[in-house]
């Protein structure tokens, strides 16, 4: 249920602030319903008392007045000329039941007209279950066509005032609510709406508008940091303030990245060149055994300086989106270890095209099998499609990793292994290359242990970007 819910409401701040608006209104439309009617109610119920009390009062002679001759329903209705009916036994008739409210309100009023209230009764029933009303309408010929006088219901009110034995009896017609009231309130709440939610929309969509505009130039400098385009200032004053706080932010962060990949450069070329003049000189070396440690040792630094450089190149990306059979790729990465001997093997695959820097992701890939070899001495690569992501997933037979260590092995430079060597296990950069590969495509990398042992990582790609 709370789902089903969770997919009706709307999405957008625009649709959850009307939403918000109209059941407002509506709650409050129904408490002034409430009221209204109550106030009605009581406003009849006076009235009929009222009524009541001035016939007992002042006994004049009310009858039924018939319809008015143009009134096309019940309100020309109108009551009068009925004889007061006095009779020794009180109007109560068996199965019928005292309102004890009537009778209180009646009372009240009696007494503050002076009258001496011995007993007083006061009851409902339909007209056509009092003989006393029916009888007077049979006497009257011009009357017996109205069979609606007929249909309606009575307040019955007797009297017995102190020291006197015959009751008093009156009558007047169960007041009913009047439907003008409801056709009243109904237009004053679609005028209501009308009014406030239309102008609200109005000042909402002002709002909203720069907000979907500056969400869609986040989006497009998170995926190329590149700083044209930026929105202009635009809505309400602090809706200004906050574009025009985001535009200084990206530039900030434009030039930090910059300087990055300038600091990065010189780092490249700097140790790199003295890295290339040690394999020459190397060379020299008379020890075979210590010449080819050397060599190693190079080889393992020129490794790690590339993986940090990718590392640092994977957030801004310089070849673009290419659409790319997903299923292709991860096979020809596969093919790769299996040339060269290694025990991988290819499981269940999807056909799946996506918009993909092939390049890196392929990369991304390579790390994640290469560490499912290191550690687990085998892997088995998959892909399927699950919802609107192609997932990826890379299953080893080692050890695993400790529940709650999986986010930090994702953090560069961290391994399961304290030795940084490459023949262990590497500088700990294959898992945060291929995290940040992932995110670079707007998907991510879950690690998991398999329940019969060894380690599951899967990537996860959006399909519908």
């Amino acid at each position: 249920m709370r789902a089903m819910l969770k997919r009706l409401l709307p999405k957008s701040l625009l649709g959850q602030m009307l939403l918000a608006v109209a059941l407002a209104l509506l709650v409050a439309q129904g408490i002034s319903a409430v009221l209204l009617y109550r106030a009605q109610e009581a406003r009849g119920e006076f009235g009929s008392a009222n009524a009541l009390a001035f016939q007992l009062v002042a006994e004049p002679r009310v009858d039924y007045r018939s319809p008015d001759k143009g009134a096309g329903n019940d309100s020309g209705r109108r009551w009068q000329r009925l004889r007061l009916e006095s009779s020794p036994a009180s109007p109560l008739r068996p199965g019928e039941v005292r309102n004890e409210r009537r009778e209180q309100l009646l009372r009240e009023i009696l007494v503050e007209q002076g009258v001496a209230v011995g007993d007083l009764v006061v009851t409902s029933r339909p007209v056509r279950s009092d003989p006393f009303v029916l009888r007077r309408l049979e006497e009257r010929s011009r009357w017996r066509g109205y069979e609606d006088w007929k249909n309606g219901d009575l307040i019955v009110a007797g009297l017995r005032r102190e020291g006197e034995t015959n009751w008093l009896i009156a009558r007047v017609p169960l007041p009913k609510p009047e439907p003008r009231a409801l056709g009243s309130l109904i237009m004053q709440t679609l005028l209501l709406y009308g009014v406030v939610v239309g102008l609200l929309a109005m000042l909402l969509r002002r709002i909203t508008r720069p907000l979907a505009a500056l969400t869609k130039r986040l989006e497009t400098f998170a995926e190329t940091r590149a700083t044209e385009g930026q929105i202009e200032e635009s809505g309400p004053e602090d809706t200004r303030r906050l574009i025009a706080a985001h535009n200084a932010m990206e530039g900030r962060i434009a030039a930090l990245l910059d300087e990055k990949d300038v600091m990065l450069g010189a780092i490249g070329h700097d140790l790199k060149t003295p890295l290339a003049a040690l394999r020459v000189r190397i060379e020299s070396v008379p020890d075979d055994a210590e010449r080819e440690r050397m060599a190693a040792t190079i080889e393992d630094i020129a490794r790690t300086l590339d993986d940090i450089l990718s590392l640092a190149r994977v957030g801004r990306p310089t070849d673009p989106l290419e659409t790319t059979d997903l299923a292709a790729l991860v096979a020809g990465v596969v093919d790769e270890f299996e040339d060269m001997g290694e025990p991988v093997t290819l499981g269940a695959t999807e056909r799946i095209a996506l918009p993909l820097r092939a390049t890196w992701l392929r990369r991304a890939l390579r790390n994640l099998v290469a560490n499912a070899l290191r550690y687990g001495e085998r892997a088995r690569v998959s892909l399927r499609r699950d919802g609107g992501q192609a997932v990826i997933a890379i299953e080893d037979e080692g050890p695993g990793i400790p529940e709650g260590e999986f986010a930090r092995m994702m953090e560069p430079f961290t391994r399961g292994e304290a030795s940084r060597n490459r023949t262990t296990g590497g500088a700990g950069l294959g898992l945060a290359i291929a995290r940040a590969i992932a995110e670079q495509h707007g998907g991510k990398l879950v690690l998991a242990n398999r329940p019969g042992g060894g380690l599951l990582v899967e990537l996860r790609l959006p399909t519908n970007r």
